[in-house]
């Protein structure tokens, strides 16, 4: 089947048969947001696939940009980000060698506003005011976004608008948010059902949701595949109208945390 030929009616069924096929399309230079909070909820099968795939220059919205060998950072790793829009970057030293060298360009967003940012695409708003960077250059503009390699910074981040509310009786300053949207969404579910009805477990639930309301196409892997009707409807934390394809990885697939904390030996 060639590129310009419509592929045939998938109905409700929204299964592919492999990770490389719900990835297939994500051509270079696609914008994504994908799932996870830390390393946790990390569509980790999915974000191989689209390594093997080959598409570069992509524009990443994201929580984080996982470790150095792990999660997105085997995409980083690889060159093939050009653009990471995140409110964390702290465990990854190849995504600090590559923004001081100019390779990547980066925007920082407070972790609150860059979920209401992923929200507001997903409901259709266009932007809002917040409170949050108030004061600072997230509102006042000059935050790095691009360095030239020599330790200048060839591209800052624009001044945004503030303007005063009275909330709750009170007269405050509130800067300007754009909403995000998407070309794809890259998410990890625990459950969901062939129509794309998911169900995320803990953590996970934080920003893979956000994500996928917030894309044009969203492909989410999940752990268990179920029937449709198996999943009870007041379990379902997104409704599969926001999900295009679903693939099936197991619970087997491998899991991590950034920084494993225990409790020395002893009885307590």
């Amino acid at each position: 089947m060639s590129r310009t030929t419509p592929a045939p009616p998938r109905g409700l069924d929204k299964v592919v048969a492999s990770a490389a096929e719900a990835v297939a399309d994500i051509g270079d230079g696609a914008s994504l947001a994908v799932g996870g909070f830390g390393l946790s909820g990390n569509p980790v099968a999915l974000i191989e696939a689209l390594l093997a795939q080959g598409a570069a220059g992509l524009r990443v919205v994201s929580n984080n940009c996982g470790v150095d060998d792990w999660g997105l950072g085997v995409l980083l790793r690889a060159g093939r980000l050009a653009r990471m829009t995140a409110s964390y970057v702290g465990e990854n030293k190849e995504f600090e060698r590559q923004f001081l060298s100019g390779e990547l360009e980066v925007e920082l967003v407070p972790q609150g506003t860059l979920a209401e940012r992923l929200r507001a695409g997903g409901a259709g708003i266009a932007a809002f005011f917040t409170p949050t960077g108030v004061g600072t250059q997230v509102a006042e503009g000059g935050l790095p976004r691009r360095y030239d390699g020599a330790g200048a910074v060839a591209v800052a981040s624009e001044a945004k608008e503030v303007r005063t509310f009275t909330v709750g009786g009170a007269a405050r300053d509130y800067v300007l948010e754009e909403a995000i949207t998407t070309d794809f969404a890259l998410v990890h579910a625990a459950v969901g059902d062939r129509h794309g009805n998911l169900v995320f477990n803990k953590a996970a639930r934080n920003f893979n949701p956000l994500a996928a309301t917030a894309a044009r196409v969203c492909v989410a892997q999940v752990e268990q595949l179920v029937e449709p009707g198996d999943l009870d409807p007041d379990r379902v934390h997104l409704p599969g109208i926001y999900v295009h394809r679903v693939v099936e990885v197991g619970p087997g697939i491998e899991k991590r945390i950034e920084k494993r904390t225990v409790r020395e030996g002893g009885a307590s």
